[in-house]
C-alpha cells in the first residue's frame, strides 16, 4: 500500500464497502458521539467520514488530534449505518473504521476555522491565506478559476489564435496608471518598467506577421486598490488580430467569453449572440455608465421640456442655459414617501443637494387611510415638485415614462456632464433597493462610439478618453478637419452586470494619423519616437490593419463565483494599502542592495 494513501478523501463510493484503505489529510471536524469519535477528514479532493472506537488501538492517539492536524487513517470501508447517509457528499454513503493511525503534521491553535464560513478581518484572513484557502468557498473559488482559464485557452486555440509570452521587463509607460519601476544594476541609474499591459507587444506582433494572438497575460499597475480591482497586478486574456475590421473581433471574441459563461453559469442565463451594441452617449443617456447592468430594467430619460417655463423655478432657471438638462430615473414600486425620503437622504450623503421626486398614486384610494375617494378616479402626482409644476406636467411625465400608481420618478438636474456618474448611482440605488435586478442573469452588450478625446478641466486641454493607440473614426481626414471632441474612436468594451468585462480598439497603425492623434492631445511628433519608438518605427514597414481587446480575467472568475470582490478569486492578494502581509512585501532594501543598484533613498519626514 502507498506510504500516504490508497484513495483520496473525495473517492470512495458504497461499491468501495469491504476494502482495505488508507487515507490521508487533515481532520475538518471532530465529533465524540458518547465516546465514538468521528472524524471528517479533508483533502483538497473532498471529505470521508471516519469512525474510531474505544475499542480501536489507536482510540487514545485520535483522542488527542485537533482541527486541521493532518493525519493518516487506516481501516476497513463500511456502509454508514441506515439513517445516517449523507446524500449531500459524494462520499456520504460511507466511512472507514478506523484501526491504525499517524500523526503527519500537528496544528497550533488556529488564527481563524477552517470549518465554516465566517467572515474574519482582512488583516487576518491574509496573514494566514494559506489556512483561508483552506475554506470550502474560496478553496473552490481558486478551482474554477483554473477551470476558467483552461477553457479560455482552449476556445482561443479553437477560434485559430496562437499563445505568446511577451516579456515582464520593459519600458515604461507614459499613459494610464503608474508603473512599478525596475532599477537596472547593470545600466546605472536607468529602470525597467513592469508591463501595465502587453499592448504595444502585440501590436509588434502584427507588424511580425503573426496574424492572430493572445495571451494569459499579468499586468503590473501602481493604482489605489478597488473592489473590483486587485492592488499591483492582475490578469487578462490579451487578444490581438490582423486584417480586420471592429465587426471581426466581435465575431470572434463573442463566442469565447458567451461560452465561458454558458459553461459555468451554474443554471444563470446568459445573453444569447449577437450582443446588444450601444453607442457611448446612449448608454450615458440611459443608464448613466459606460458599463451599464442591464438587468436592471431602469432606463432615463430626457424630461426637460415638461420642466421648461413651469413654475418649479430651480429647474426651469437651469433649463434656461442651452447645455442643461433635466432627466428622470422612473421608480416602479417606490411610490411611498418614506422611500422617497430615504433616496432623498442617500443622495445627501452622495454630495448632492437632494433628489427631486414626484409620486404616482391613485385617486380612487388615499394612500395613508387606504379609503375610498367616491368619483376620484386615473393616477394622481404628489411632492413637492408635482406641486409647483401641475397636474399636466406631472401626468405628461408619468405619460412618457410608462409610471402608473404606486411608482415615483427622481430628477437629476443641470449639465449632463456633471450629473450623469450620479445619475447613474442613483439608478443602480434604485434598482438595488426595489429589487428589480435580477440575479439569475449575466446580461452583456457591447458599448462601442466612445469619443476620442475629451476636455480635461483641470489642465484645460484635449485628452485622449480612451486608448491612445485606436483609430479614430474617419482616420486622418478627421484628425485633421473635425472638431477633436466629435471624433468618435473604433474603441468598444463589452460590459456584463455593471462591470466593464473587456476593452479593446481597432488599432491607428498609419504613422502620420498617430503622430497627429498625439499632437491634439498636446505630445509632440519627438514624444511620439522617443515613448513609441519601437511601435513608430515598425508602422513604416508594412502595418497591417489590426485590432484587438483584453478581458479581465480576474473580473470573469469574481463573476462566475458570485463573489463581490477579487480578493475571493485570487490566491494570494494584497490587502487595501498593496501590501503582501503574507509574505512581508513591500520590504526595505539592505544597504548592499542599493550599492549594487546605485541607488540613495530620499525618504518623506514622518
Amino acid at each position: 500500500m502507498h506510504r500516504y494513501r490508497s484513495h483520496t478523501c473525495g473517492a470512495l463510493r458504497a461499491e468501495d464497502a469491504g476494502k482495505s484503505v488508507r487515507l490521508s489529510g487533515w481532520c475538518h471536524r471532530i465529533r465524540d458521539h458518547g465516546g465514538v469519535l468521528f472524524i471528517d477528514l479533508r483533502d483538497h479532493y473532498g471529505l470521508t467520514q471516519c469512525v474510531v472506537d474505544p475499542d480501536s488501538p489507536v482510540f487514545k492517539l485520535a483522542e488527542t488530534f485537533r482541527s486541521e492536524w493532518v493525519v493518516r487513517l487506516d481501516g476497513k470501508a463500511r456502509l454508514r449505518p441506515a439513517g445516517t447517509e449523507n446524500h449531500e457528499l459524494p462520499t456520504g454513503l460511507v466511512e472507514i473504521y478506523v484501526t491504525d493511525a499517524e500523526v503527519l503534521g500537528r496544528a497550533d491553535e488556529l488564527p481563524l476555522p477552517v470549518f465554516g464560513e465566517q467572515d474574519y478581518p482582512e488583516e487576518t484572513r491574509l496573514r494566514y491565506r494559506f489556512l483561508d484557502l483552506r475554506r470550502e468557498r474560496i478553496h473552490a473559488n481558486i478551482m474554477l478559476r483554473g477551470k476558467v482559464i483552461s477553457s479560455l485557452r482552449n476556445r482561443m486555440q479553437g477560434q485559430g489564435f496562437n499563445e505568446f509570452q511577451t516579456p515582464i521587463l520593459t519600458a515604461s509607460s507614459p499613459e494610464g496608471a503608474r508603473d512599478f519601476l525596475v532599477p537596472s544594476r547593470i545600466h546605472p541609474g536607468k529602470f525597467y518598467a513592469l508591463p501595465q499591459a502587453p499592448q504595444q507587444y502585440k501590436q509588434l506582433l502584427m507588424m511580425a506577421g503573426f496574424d492572430r494572438y493572445f495571451q494569459i497575460a499579468p499586468c503590473f499597475r501602481d493604482e489605489d486598490p478597488r473592489a473590483d480591482r486587485l492592488p499591483g497586478e492582475f490578469y487578462q486574456l490579451d487578444v490581438e488580430m490582423s486584417f480586420v475590421e471592429q465587426e471581426d473581433v466581435f465575431a470572434a471574441m463573442e463566442p469565447v467569453i458567451r461560452g465561458v459563461f454558458e459553461e459555468f453559469a451554474d443554471g444563470r442565463s446568459v445573453t444569447p449572440s449577437p450582443w446588444p451594441r450601444i453607442p457611448y452617449a446612449e448608454a450615458a443617456r440611459k443608464y448613466g455608465s459606460d458599463k451599464p447592468d442591464l438587468r436592471n430594467p431602469i432606463v432615463m430619460q430626457n424630461v426637460s421640456e415638461h420642466f421648461r417655463g413651469s413654475n418649479f423655478k430651480v429647474f426651469a432657471r437651469l433649463l434656461e442655459v442651452e447645455k442643461n438638462e433635466v432627466w428622470a430615473i422612473p421608480a416602479p414600486g417606490g411610490g411611498q414617501r418614506t422611500f422617497a425620503d430615504r433616496m432623498n437622504a442617500w443622495a445627501q450623503s452622495e454630495g448632492q443637494p437632494g433628489l427631486g421626486y414626484i409620486l404616482f398614486f391613485d385617486r380612487a384610494r388615499d394612500e395613508t387611510t387606504q379609503q375610498q375617494t367616491p368619483g376620484a378616479t386615473g393616477v394622481g402626482a404628489r411632492g413637492p415638485l408635482a406641486n409647483n409644476i401641475g397636474p399636466e406636467r406631472a401626468e405628461a411625465i408619468r405619460a412618457q415614462l410608462g409610471l402608473t400608481a404606486g411608482d415615483s420618478a427622481f430628477f437629476v438636474a443641470g449639465d449632463p456632464d456633471k450629473f450623469v456618474k450620479f445619475a447613474g448611482l442613483a439608478r443602480t440605488k434604485l434598482g438595488t433597493e426595489l429589487k428589480l435586478i435580477d440575479e439569475t442573469r449575466f446580461e452583456f452588450a457591447w458599448i462601442v462610439d466612445f469619443p476620442m478625446f475629451e476636455w480635461n478641466e483641470d489642465d484645460k486641454k484635449v485628452d485622449f478618453s480612451h486608448n491612445p493607440f485606436s483609430m479614430p473614426q474617419g482616420g486622418l481626414e478627421a484628425l485633421n478637419g473635425q472638431d477633436p471632441l466629435t471624433i468618435k474612436a473604433f474603441q468598444y468594451d463589452i460590459a456584463c452586470n455593471g462591470y466593464e468585462l473587456a476593452s479593446g480598439g481597432i488599432r491607428n497603425h498609419k504613422p502620420d494619423a498617430m503622430v497627429k492623434a498625439f499632437e491634439i492631445a498636446g505630445y509632440g511628433r519627438e514624444t511620439v519616437e522617443e515613448r513609441f519608438g519601437g511601435m513608430f518605427r515598425a508602422f513604416h514597414y508594412g502595418a497591417p490593419p489590426h485590432g484587438g481587446m483584453a478581458a479581465g480575467v480576474d473580473r470573469i472568475v469574481m463573476l462566475l463565483a458570485g463573489e463581490q470582490n477579487l480578493r475571493e478569486v485570487a490566491l494570494f492578494p494584497m490587502n487595501q494599502r498593496a501590501e503582501d502581509i503574507l509574505m512581508g512585501a513591500p520590504s526595505p532594501a539592505t544597504t548592499k542592495q542599493l550599492r549594487e543598484l546605485h541607488l540613495r533613498l530620499n525618504l518623506p519626514e514622518k
